[in-house]
Formats: C-alpha cells, structure tokens, sequence
C-alpha cells in the first residue's frame, strides 16, 4: 500500500494517483515482493530544510529525502518500507527550469526516492551509473523517458 499525504495546508496540485503509479513502477521494476507499504510526504522547502539538517547535517533545503524503514507496518502487518518526502515547490522550480510539467517532476523525484528506500546510492560513480539506469528505466515505463535523469 501506498499512503499520500499533504503537509496541512499545501496545495500540490500533483494527483496522488501519478505519485502512487510512479513508486509502485519503482517496487515492481525492482521485484520487491507485496506486501509492502511506504508513505509519500508532499511538502515544501522549509520541511525538507530542517529534516536535511537534523538527518544528514546539510542546513539547505533539498527536492527529496528518504528515510529506509524496513519495519512492520502496524496497521496492516506490511513490510513498511520507508517515507519519500518532496518539496513541491523546489519540484516546481525545477520543472520550469528543465521545461516539463510539475507531474513528470514530481514523479522523477518519487522514483529517485524510491530507488533510495530500497538501497540505491549514487555517492559514489559505479553506484550512481547503476541507479541512474533504473530510474531511466522506471521513466521511460511511466511514458517520460524524454525527461533527463537529474544529475546531483
């Protein structure tokens, strides 16, 4: 199961129906087993700002973050995964920046938070070669493989 949910009082205007598609193609392409669940965060810069520095020291606001569970979900007896959390506006800016809709970004970055939850890297260049090809893969699956895999 995946859960959307929406930082109170942020308009997203991206349909959880594309994020949710997105990061079951992600779990599907890399043969996690059902049942599972994780959560998606749609959130905004000052959130992502403050979990990037509580969590990995970088006082800077960031597009995504994952957080790896890997524990019981107590409502439904799932593996729970983990959350993705994205700041719709820094989505935004980067849509309009690389010319393409807010959805396709939005569902880049559950992708690329996805791929994380599940133990994808990209700090160094052989794990990054290997994570970018699947997220390649996973958008060219969800009809956007005319978006360029991001470059962090």
């Amino acid at each position: 199961m995946i859960h959307i949910k929406t930082k109170p009082g942020l308009p997203s205007g991206i349909p959880p129906k594309l994020l949710k598609n997105a990061a079951q193609k992600t779990l599907e392409h890399q043969g996690v087993p059902k049942p599972h669940s994780l959560t998606v965060l749609l959130s905004d810069d000052s959130q992502l700002q403050t979990l990037n520095r509580e969590y990995l020291g970088i006082d800077a606001s960031t597009d995504v973050l994952s957080f790896p569970s890997g524990e019981t979900d107590l409502e439904t007896g799932n593996k729970y995964l983990g959350d993705v959390i994205l700041s719709v506006p820094r989505a935004g800016r980067q849509a309009k920046a690389a010319g393409h809709p807010l959805e396709a970004e939005a569902q880049l970055l559950i992708v690329h938070g996805v791929l994380h939850l599940l133990g994808h890297d990209h700090a160094h260049p052989q794990e990054k070669t290997l994570m970018w090809k699947a997220q390649g893969e996973i958008l060219k699956n969800l009809g956007l493989g005319h978006i360029q895999v991001r470059e962090d």
